[in-house]
């Protein structure tokens, strides 16, 4: 997973993801009841499952959790969950695993053609976003998010996963036309140099196993000409109620819903003489296995070294508690690695390096260490790779410091904490995961307060021997892999095999042990003089209450209920990037370092060593319009985030190293990305909507030869020495008087002058008129397209609903033209972007990837949509499906805190009226489609409009 991860939530996603094994299925004859099973006497106990889902099973095999939760408000989430994927496939069915999952939105006995989809839609669940399925190796699952207050559309929620799981209708004259929409999914997410060297890398990764042969893409060939017995075939093989679950969480009777699934499901039968479904493992390899791959489009040289070995799946305490360890060991080594990145003579641009699942889960029961370092070039890619694995080695040889794992006790403290406050505000797709994962792969269900009490059991008992005993084990003496993907053009300069594998085998030598950078330094030396509120008013209706400042700061509060312990805040004033003057520009532009280097005498490492156990943050920003602060806390540690505010603001970090490292890592960056067609595209587009004013233009290396961090850091201290205007917006769960003193202390103490801020307006516009642009980039055989209309509009609440309803219906339109009628695309999209500040203007898009053969084709079947829009309207069901999406959309968003606090921001600056949101259905009802169309008609103007595509190099 990619997106950041607290060590509790890491624990916990290790524990469920982790260690996976694949569960054989044998015909069962059990009938309903709850598995809750005669557990033996073990001296390691199994982790208890949550006594919050009921799990159960049919006659037929079919097993479901169902569990009552209520956040969502009036949501749940149904999931269908098959142990079937492209291991299954038979020789000739490579890719009907993958293409089933497309099928069964294609029509089934119940709902014929599209109807399913103009159903869900119609009800405000939107296709691609809510409505969506995934294929892998071993599995196969569909999600449906839905809402409870309607019971017909509740009742037939469980009605469309039953015709997932046994009666899709696999119409051949649907299959046809199918084999066109796969064919552009395996265009748009391949067909580049990732694809090619992951083509390459595959029989290494996955050398002698199935999984090598049964990429769910499939093969092409199968894919264009396979008989349509085949996928029936496989359809009626193995989709079987005993290989599949419902999994159903949300506001709604668990009773009712247990009913809904008995039946549902209990009709479907399973096959007489059931294909066996076999496991399948990866084999083990004595000596190290290396590729090195170059292609020409790839843009970084990258070394990996991956650590394989066997795992088990974690249900019992000692599991848990080695999960817990795993997690610390993780979190520990990346403090270490992100601290080195901060260095000047750091040997890499990038370095990661864990323990988990290998490769993202591929093969069940596979774990690694996983190391990856991104160098500046590949003469340098050896020194960099050995770096890497002399902090592995460092780890392996002399383990953490206890000073390391007090810091990280403590942050799991935190984080557990946090959890277990919020418990029974944990939004229903958390808990699905839990169960989906329990099908899959036979992890435990602990709950919340489990892990609670675990916890804190565990950070008193896990003792830095145990630790590091632990991490001694992450370092394996056989299946080791090491993989390098570089340039072409640095081929020459690269390390051998020969060179690698001496690297790896003399990493250990004369590494000495870490030293910890201890921290013992506060975040501010001086309580500063507080300020006072002078004034306070109400705003009606919506729960706000406003604060005026003696330093003239405005402060907007709005207390919730959203969450039980969740405070957030962010602020602005006018102003940004736009008010530097153009000499200056190209520092000012890496002003953003400024904060990310840390405070004051704290650099980051240190900063976050000193905030351990704390779920206070706060830090500044500076964009093209705007500067100002943000961030969040748990109550208790809403002060430590204020301090952060205003440390940000008056003593703002000034680091020569860590500017002049970033400056050079960008620098690695820009050098071989025009090898990529993505970035040359991307860079054209960014050039084109600003008309190449040299404010809009992409950065280059020249660029970077005028960044100097004196003007980057006199410019931040500019923007920031008078907060008269900034104005701050807090959401979550506060108490308004209580917050007073805080206020008053860290934001009415912020230096002012009073004096008026304003952002300039440098004249960066798109160009007038039409404009049409190819650019040739790229070896194989696909297209982008961005086809943009746009033009100056006034910016009204009433403009903006009328333009959305009109992008909503064109995003309707052009999905069924250009992927259901014309099978020539996989995921287009519609985009609308409206500004005010600058100058007003809107953008519409219309984007998508197709063969170069189409382009001209699939662009005309864009307009004429457009053009059919522009004379007709919006129709009464396309209508239908925008306000039923938008109107469940800010069902969900008013008991949300991040959407109220970027809704009273956004209000705030464009100077729109706060309170429109209260009337949001009436006005979203008074759209029509004579409204739309008159919409259509004066903003899908043609005059202004932009084509640019993307094609192969000739």
């Amino acid at each position: 997973m990619t997106k950041y991860l607290n060590v509790v939530s890491l624990a916990l996603a290790m524990l469920l993801t982790l260690n996976v094994s694949v569960h054989g299925q044998k015909k069962t004859k059990l009938t309903k009841k709850t598995l809750t099973g005669t557990a033996k006497k073990l001296t390691d106990p199994l982790i208890p499952n949550d006594p919050n889902v009921k799990i159960g099973r049919l006659s037929n095999g079919l097993t479901y959790y169902i569990r009552k939760n209520t956040e969502p408000n009036k949501r749940a989430e149904l999931y269908l969950a098959t142990r079937i994927g492209s291991l299954m496939e038979d020789d000739d069915q490579q890719g009907l695993a993958h293409f089933t999952e497309h099928m069964a939105f294609n029509g089934t006995k119940d709902f014929p053609k599209n109807e399913m989809i103009n159903y869900l839609q119609k009800a405000g669940v939107r296709f691609g976003a809510d409505l969506n399925a995934y294929t892998g190796f071993d599995q196969t699952v569909y999600q449906l998010p839905i809402p409870t207050d309607d019971e017909e559309v509740f009742k037939t929620g469980f009605k469309i996963l039953a015709n997932w799981a046994g009666k899709v209708v696999m119409d051949g004259e649907e299959i046809d036309n199918e084999r066109g929409v796969i064919i552009e999914e395996d265009r748009e997410r391949g067909k580049n140099a990732e694809e090619r060297m992951s083509k390459q890398l595959f029989p290494l990764l996955l050398k002698g196993s199935r999984h090598e042969n049964r990429l769910p893409i499939g093969k092409l060939e199968i894919l264009k000409t396979f008989a349509h017995d085949r996928i029936i075939s496989f359809y009626k093989d193995w989709y079987r109620p005993n290989l599949q679950a419902v999994i159903a969480v949300g506001d709604f009777n668990v009773n009712e819903a247990e009913q809904l699934i008995i039946a549902n499901f209990s009709d479907l039968t399973n096959p007489v003489n059931p294909r066996i479904r076999k496991s399948y493992d990866l084999p083990d390899n004595k000596e190290p296995l290396v590729k090195i791959i170059t292609d020409p489009e790839q843009t970084y040289n990258v070394a990996q070294i991956i650590y394989k070995q066997r795992s088990k799946v974690a249900t019992t305490i000692a599991g848990y508690r080695k999960t817990l360890i795993y997690a610390m060991i993780n979190t520990m080594l990346s403090a270490r690695l992100q601290q080195l990145l901060q260095k000047g003579n750091a040997p890499f641009i990038f370095i990661e390096s864990s323990y988990g699942a290998y490769q993202e889960g591929l093969v069940p029961g596979i774990n690694a260490l996983q190391t990856t370092v991104v160098s500046a070039t590949g003469s340098t890619l050896e020194k960099a790779f050995t770096a890497g694995l002399a902090e592995n080695e460092r780890v392996h040889q002399f383990g953490f410091l206890q000073s390391e794992l007090n810091v990280v006790k403590k942050n799991i403290l935190a984080g557990s904490e946090k959890q277990y406050k919020e418990k029974d505000k944990t939004p229903s797709s958390a808990f699905v995961q839990q169960y989906l994962n329990n099908f899959l792969t036979g992890t435990s269900i602990p709950s919340i307060d489990f892990l609670y009490v675990q916890n804190q059991k565990e950070m008193g008992n896990i003792t830095l021997d145990e630790v590091n005993a632990q991490a001694k084990t992450l370092i394996t003496k056989e299946n080791q892999i090491i993989v390098v993907r570089a340039p072409e053009k640095e081929k020459a300069s690269l390390p051998t095999q020969a060179r690698l594998i001496a690297a790896l085998n003399t990493a250990g030598k004369g590494i000495t042990g870490y030293v910890d950078d201890v921290v013992n330094k506060p975040l501010l030396t001086t309580k500063p003089v507080a300020g006072k509120i002078i004034a306070e008013s109400k705003i009606d209706g919506i729960g706000l209450t406003e604060f005026k400042l003696s330093n003239g700061v405005k402060v907007l509060l709005k207390p919730t209920d959203f969450k039980n312990d969740q405070i957030i805040f962010t602020s602005f004033s006018r102003g940004g990037t736009s008010l530097a003057n153009d000499q200056d520009y190209k520092s000012v532009q890496m002003v953003n370092i400024i904060p990310e280097s840390g405070v004051g005498e704290l650099n980051t490492a240190q900063l976050n060593k000193l905030l351990a156990g704390t779920t206070g943050r706060g830090s500044a920003y500076i964009n093209d319009l705007y500067q100002g602060f943000g961030g969040s806390a748990s109550w208790k540690d809403l002060e430590t985030a204020f301090q952060m505010v205003y440390a940000y603001a008056i003593n703002p970090r000034k680091d020569a190293e860590f500017f002049n490292k970033n400056i050079n890592d960008y620098r690695v960056k820009l050098a071989n990305k025009n090898t990529d067609p993505g970035s040359v595209f991307a860079d054209t587009i960014q050039a084109v909507l600003s008309s190449y004013h040299n404010r809009g233009m992409p950065m280059t290396l020249e660029d970077l030869d005028q960044a100097s961090l004196d003007k980057a850091f006199e410019f931040y201290k500019d923007r920031f020495a008078d907060a008269g205007e900034q104005t701050f917006v807090i959401v979550g769960s506060f108490d308004v008087n209580s917050i007073k003193p805080l206020i008053e202390t860290y934001i009415a103490s912020l230096p002012a002058s009073k004096g008026t801020q304003n952002f300039s307006d440098n004249g960066v516009r798109p160009p007038n008129g039409k404009i049409s642009k190819t650019v040739y980039k790229g070896l194989e055989d696909k297209a982008s397209v961005e086809l943009y209309i746009h033009g100056d509009y006034d910016f009204t609440p009433d403009n903006n609903m009328q333009l959305a309803a009109v992008k909503s219906t064109l995003e309707i339109k052009i999905l069924e033209r250009l992927r259901e009628k014309e099978s020539g695309v996989y995921s287009p999209k519609v985009g609308l972007r409206l500004t005010k500040y600058p100058n007003s203007h809107y953008y519409f898009t219309i984007s998508f990837k197709c063969s170069t053969a189409n382009v001209d084709k699939l662009i005309n079947a864009s307009l004429e949509e457009v053009n059919k829009i522009k004379v007709n309207g919006a129709t009464a069901d396309d209508l239908r499906k925008h306000k039923s999406e938008q109107q469940r959309q800010v069902e969900l968003g008013l008991r949300d805190n991040n959407f109220w606090l970027n809704y009273i921001t956004s209000r705030l600056k464009d100077g729109g009226d706060i309170s429109q949101i209260l009337i949001y259905k009436e006005r979203l009802n008074a759209v029509t489609t004579e409204s739309t169309r008159a919409a259509a008609q004066k903003f899908l103007n043609e005059d202004n409009s932009i084509r640019l595509v993307l094609l192969p190099q000739k």
